[in-house]
C-alpha cells in the first residue's frame, strides 16, 4: 500500500515547473489582533513586495523572522484570511509538528527561483 500510495501521489515534471517558487526576504512580521496563531508578513521577492499571512505565532516570534531569507509559493491563488489578503505562502517542514521554515544554505538574490 505504501508504493501505491506514493504512485498515486506522483506529479509531472511540467506540473512542479507550474509552482513558482522563489526566495524572498521578511521586511515586517506583526501579530494579527483577535488571533494567537497568525502573523501579517511583509515579504520583498524581488520585484514586488507581498503581503503573506502565516500561522507561525506560536513558534517564532516576528522580531525572529524580520531579514530571514524564505522559499515562498508564489503564485498561489490569494486569499482572505481574517481580513487580510494573502498573497502567498511560506514553506516549511514540520518537525514534531512544529514547522521549520525553509531557508537557503547561504545568502542569494531575492526573487531568486527555486527549482
Amino acid at each position: 500500500m505504501g508504493y501505491e500510495r506514493y504512485c498515486m501521489s506522483q506529479i509531472t515534471i511540467s506540473e512542479f515547473q507550474r509552482l513558482d517558487i522563489r526566495i524572498g526576504r521578511i521586511l515586517s512580521a506583526e501579530p494579527i489582533k483577535r488571533s494567537d496563531k497568525l502573523l501579517l508578513l511583509k515579504v520583498d521577492l524581488g520585484t514586488e513586495q507581498r503581503q503573506i499571512v502565516a500561522g507561525l505565532a506560536p513558534y517564532y516570534k516576528p522580531e525572529e523572522l524580520v531579514g530571514k531569507e524564505v522559499a515562498v509559493l508564489a503564485n498561489l491563488q490569494p486569499k482572505t484570511i481574517m481580513g487580510f489578503v494573502s498573497q502567498g505562502m511560506l514553506l516549511a517542514a514540520v518537525e514534531d509538528g512544529k514547522p521549520v521554515l525553509l531557508v537557503p544554505e547561504k545568502e542569494v538574490k531575492v526573487g531568486a527561483k527555486v527549482s
